[in-house]
């Protein structure tokens, strides 16, 4: 790939690099290429990227790259491609890793058949065959070695393996290169299950679409729509965009992007989700965001964002690991030299214990312990609704003992609803509701469209009132069916008609329980009560119980009155702070942390920027909106309050993966150097130290993928 002069940036995809060890030999080496800057490795993705100050350069970093032993491929940088993630990588015995570890292993196979059959052979051909693999592996570690990076596996391993040759060992070193060789080829593999869990969330947008184009349909390829296009959508295809449904109705199945069980049902001026599954009716769809834009490619985008940001656990680990390998090396030759130095020991004894101990002090299984356990992590959040941005947002969800959480639109629906239809003097409550909403048919407030909407949901046709006036502050009044209709407050009714005294007393029940009142009067004599009221969320008692199982004080934050609040505070169980303006809640965030809580502060991402921005953890509510996604730490896509929890035990259950990683890596590490020492193992039991770690940790982290749905 060729450079231009300007400046500009590149993006490559790095095969076969699968762990934090991996990607920091990458980023040494390329510090020392001249006109390289801004290096960024996502080892999750297997990609690189960074920017090139002249030209040729471009050469010069793949060539440093193939040199380390990886394969690497440019990538066309550039929003459609951002999430191109390569073809799929194929079985594993067509992996460059693969066939090297069959060839040394099938090498291995014939220098035992050959070594029976010609006694006094067997050093050469046991040292022919560990060339096989070691040669490869040699040349990797001369060149990070080269490029500034020598204490690297490749180095251990090299040093152990041609030691052994030295000292006669030639069968147990070919052994252990066929040993870390398989080692690294079921690393590659696990590490290839991390990324395929976040490529099949791409793979959830079709490829192609149909697309209205001279009153017909064309297919086309779904990354070719542009917003304001229309498409169909049939029963059983896949939503390719993000959109508006401009015509039809169907049930829409969202659970591969939210992992909502239920599919909802969809009509027109109603937001589908690329990726989405339409199941029984064929939509006709305008597309509002281009494919790099729509809620997939942002959760893609987000995803690989947050693994570039190191936990606290994970970049102590990366510190711990540059000084390690060096102190290996040290205690390795300590141990070779020292007993036949002071006690007379036999040298070939312990130069054989010196390098079984540089193979067990092999990093891999210690270094991908933390960073496989987070993007497994990360991953199974974002398959299930579950933004979060980073491992250490990730790591602090798991300490949050506080969460304060706005009312509207994150406790509650975010719209009034009807809850009371209350008839008196004559009428029934289907007459007071289809007046109700003959007065509020043309209007926009959201108290009438909930009037309308109860009105259509109980199957009456509604007809618009004529005359319809509008009266500022105190109601609207209208002609309907040759009557003269009034809808208002209870006040401004009062002032026209007395009220019964079992009305009066009726809406000072309803309003002690937070609902907005509406009298209805038909020819001046009152009729019937409307009430309405913002409802919780369906799950929000259920999510509030399950953060005070997990030891976590919810608290609710609104700007509303303190009677609504406190009705809908009874409600759920929780505490209610009300009147609030936007400085009182960042007031309130903060009086929490002085307190020593860990907090959480859930909202819309707009209103309470300020406090979200003070709390431990920012959470955004939202079905997949800008907001919902670019403006907190976190993000409940389809804004359930029970996944708040869910969200706070996948991190816990992240930090006790990470903490069982390095308990299996540094144990089994600890229990080869004593037997190594007293003579009960050998080198390839060592090896098998660190390969056996490295597939345990992966496979144990991978268990998460599994785990992001549970309470």
């Amino acid at each position: 790939m060729t450079a231009s002069v300007a400046p500009q940036k590149i993006r490559y995809r790095v095969q076969g690099m699968d762990c934090a060890s991996c990607a920091r030999k990458i980023e040494t080496a390329l510090i020392r290429v001249p006109g390289v800057s801004d290096i960024n490795i996502t080892t999750a993705t297997e990609t690189l990227r960074l920017r090139v100050a002249e030209a040729g350069t471009g050469e010069q970093v793949e060539k440093v790259v193939r040199d380390l032993g990886y394969g690497i491929t440019p990538v066309e940088e550039g929003a459609r491609h951002h999430h191109d993630h390569g073809a799929e990588d194929g079985p594993w015995w067509r992996s460059a890793k693969g066939r090297l570890t069959l060839f040394c292993g099938l090498a291995l196979a014939a220098a035992w058949g050959l070594a029976m059959a010609l006694p006094g052979y067997e050093a050469w051909l046991y040292t022919a065959a560990m060339l096989i693999g070691l040669v490869p592996v040699a040349r990797r570690a001369i060149s990070a070695a080269v490029a500034g990076a020598p204490f690297t596996i490749e180095t251990l391993m090299s040093i152990a393996a041609i030691g052994a040759v030295i000292i006669g060992e030639t069968e147990e070193a070919a052994i252990v290169v066929l040993l870390f060789l398989v080692g690294e080829l079921l690393e590659g593999v696990a590490a290839g299950r991390a990324r395929a869990s976040i490529r099949s969330l791409s793979n959830l947008v079709p490829k192609t679409a149909f697309i209205e184009r001279g009153g017909s349909l064309e297919e086309v390829a779904a990354e070719s729509l542009a917003v304001g296009d229309v498409i169909a959508v049939r029963p059983g295809d896949r939503v390719p965009a993000d959109g508006v449904v401009v015509s039809g109705e169907s049930a829409i199945d969202e659970a591969p992007v939210t992992g909502e069980s239920t599919p909802k049902r969809k009509g027109e001026g109603e937001t589908v989700f690329a990726g989405t599954i339409n199941i029984d009716g064929t939509l006709r769809v305008r597309v509002t965001a281009e494919a790099e834009d729509n809620t997939i490619a942002r959760v893609v985008r987000l995803v690989e964002e947050a693994q570039e940001a190191k936990a606290p656990t994970e970049r102590f680990i990366d510190r711990f690991s540059r000084y390690y390998t060096p102190a290996v090396l040290v205690v390795g030759a300590l141990v070779a030299i020292l007993p036949p130095l002071v006690a007379g020991e036999p040298w070939g004894e312990w130069i054989y214990k010196g390098l079984a101990v540089l193979l067990i002090g092999c990093p891999c299984a210690l270094v991908i312990s933390t960073p496989a356990a987070i993007a497994a992590g990360l991953a199974a959040g974002a398959r299930r609704g579950l933004l979060i941005k980073g491992g250490v947002v990730l790591e602090t969800l798991g300490k949050v003992t506080a969460v304060a959480l706005d009312k509207t639109g994150t406790l509650t629906e975010g719209r009034p609803k009807v809850t009371d239809i209350v008839a008196f003097g004559g009428a029934s409550e289907r007459e007071v509701l289809e007046d109700a909403a003959a007065l509020d048919a043309t209007s926009s407030h959201p108290i009438a469209n909930a009037i309308v909407a109860r009105a259509q949901a109980e199957g009456l046709e509604v007809t618009p009132a004529v005359g319809v006036m509008a009266l500022g502050g105190k109601g609207v009044k209208g002609r309907f069916r040759r009557r003269g209709l009034w809808l208002g407050s209870p006040k401004a009714a009062a002032a026209i008609a007395p009220l019964p005294a079992e009305a009066e007393a009726r809406i000072a029940a309803l309003q002690e329980e937070g609902k907005t009142v509406s009298v209805l009067l038909v020819n001046d004599a009152p009729v019937g009560l409307v009430a309405v009221r913002d409802e919780p969320r369906e799950d929000a008692l259920e999510g509030l119980k399950a953060l005070k199982a997990r030891g976590i004080t919810p608290v609710m934050l609104t700007g509303d009155n303190a009677r609504t609040a406190a009705a809908i505070a009874r409600t759920l169980g929780v505490e209610p702070r009300a009147d609030l303006l936007p400085q009182d809640k960042l007031r309130i965030v903060n009086e929490l942390k002085a307190q020593g809580q860990v907090v959480a502060k859930v909202g819309d991402g707009i209103n309470d920027a300020p406090a979200l921005a003070a709390a431990d953890v920012g959470i955004a509510m939202g079905g997949g909106t800008d907001v919902a996604l670019e403006t907190a730490d976190g993000a409940v896509l389809h804004g359930r309050v029970l996944d708040l929890a869910r969200m706070v035990r996948l991190s816990r259950d992240t930090m006790a993966n990470i903490r069982q990683n390095i308990t299996v890596a540094l144990g089994l590490k600890a229990v080869f150097l004593v037997t190594t020492i007293l003579g009960i193992t050998g080198l390839w039991p060592a090896i098998l130290a660190d390969t056996g770690a490295t597939v345990l940790v992966t496979a144990n982290a991978m268990r998460l993928l599994g785990a992001g749905s549970r309470t």
